[in-house]
């Protein structure tokens, strides 16, 4: 038997012994971290991360690495340069790059349209994002 939960943005089901067995989340009720683009957040943990992510043109996101982390973009609609290790990867919509850990990626929108994608990263850490200085594009 399972008890059903409504949350001020998603809908938790819960079993018996307390464990989350699925939930239900609207894009519209998360916003972007700064504001009309970055990451969006639809779950973070257990056991991954899920967030739809949008650059404005001429918009990047800064160089990093995860230490245990893997990171999947799916490309919606626009198109994104992902850098990694140093080579650039132009995709577009339909496109899927799957970064693995210690792999230094960044991604810059350097076209005339947003990018819209899927962002997945697993398996979950709380903090798992190291910072690159003077990265070599």
């Amino acid at each position: 038997m399972c008890k059903v939960s409504a949350g001020w943005t998603f809908l938790r089901i819960q079993t018996e012994k307390g464990e989350t067995t699925m939930f239900i989340i609207n894009e519209n009720d998360r916003e972007y971290r700064f504001g009309d683009s970055g990451p969006k957040y639809l779950m973070k943990g257990p056991r991954m991360n899920f967030a739809v992510v949008q650059f404005m043109p001429g918009q990047d996101f800064r160089a990093h690495y995860h230490n245990v982390m893997e990171e999947d973009f799916f490309i919606l609609e626009g198109k994104i340069d992902i850098v990694v290790d140093g080579v650039v990867h132009t995709l577009s919509a339909g496109d899927l790059i799957h970064i693995e850990p210690e792999e230094v990626h960044y991604c810059r929108n350097a076209y005339d349209a947003p990018v819209k994608m899927i962002s997945t990263l697993a398996p979950y850490r709380e903090v798992d994002k190291i910072e690159v200085e003077n990265p070599t594009y």
